[in-house]
């Protein structure tokens, strides 16, 4: 049986881009993967519908890519309440879509993490990860690092500033492994986790910018397609090279 998600892409060429919750999950600039994605496809001529959803309001359930960002921990305790009762972010995986989130919006999407009054707070499940408060110093600064061989992508670079500790189960795999920073803060040197189609980092930056090929890698399994037509990245290499170099400078 069809979805309707999957009639509509059978029927136009157009994609849907889902930003879930501006108004408690953007505290850490994430919603400029929202932009980066919508622009990468734009440049291959798709034509893209962004929804912008509220903490009031119902999450779609036909998207084809839903963003995730950041937050304080209230927010990110308000967050996860309102998705669990809503359901739609759910509904849409088992549809199909595809998932990418960040920091506080990663652990939502595993089973459960430490909310702002010290509690375990259920999360949706759609990862196998369990994230705890970690008790050392905050994991702040700028992380390199080389992300699975199996996704085809360059090195990962970004910015991290988390107090969360977040444990891998049998079914996530790490999304890379650093050569800077903390990543999930295990001591192990992963950093974030995906399965076939949820994808989560404690990256900021945003890490889109920072990662093109990330974005493009979220519209090709959302068009299941092997390629993308190219796109000028003169302004993201730009962007990826300063930024490996400050990171990678002598303090």
């Amino acid at each position: 049986m069809k979805s309707e998600r999957d009639e509509r892409r059978m029927s136009d060429n157009s994609l849907r881009l889902v930003w879930i919750y501006p108004d408690l999950l953007s505290t850490y600039g994430d919603q400029g993967n929202a932009l980066v994605v919508e622009r990468r496809a734009r440049q291959r001529g798709l034509d893209v519908t962004r929804v912008d959803v509220r903490s009031d309001q119902a999450v779609p359930t036909s998207g084809d890519i839903y963003l995730i960002g950041g937050g304080e921990d209230r927010p990110q305790r308000l967050a996860a309440e309102r998705l669990r009762r809503d359901g739609g972010l759910n509904r849409a995986v088992s549809n199909g879509a595809i998932v990418f989130s960040v920091c506080a919006g990663y652990q939502i999407l595993g089973h459960e993490f430490v909310n702002d009054l010290g509690e375990r707070e259920g999360g949706l499940g759609l990862l196998d990860v369990i994230s705890t408060r970690g008790e050392g110093e905050r994991c702040v600064g700028d992380v390199l690092g080389d992300i699975d061989p199996h996704l085809g992508l360059p090195p990962l670079t970004g910015f991290e500033n988390h107090q969360g500790i977040t444990h891998l189960g049998p079914s996530a795999r790490p999304f890379a492994r650093v050569s800077l920073g903390r990543g999930n803060g295990t001591g192990d040197g992963t950093e974030g986790a995906y399965n076939d189609t949820v994808f989560g980092t404690y990256m900021h930056g945003p890490v889109l910018a920072r990662n093109p090929l990330i974005a493009d890698l979220l519209l090709k399994l959302a068009l299941d397609v092997n390629a993308l037509p190219p796109a000028d990245d003169r302004w993201y290499e730009a962007l990826r090279a300063e930024r490996i170099a400050a990171a990678t400078q002598p303090a």
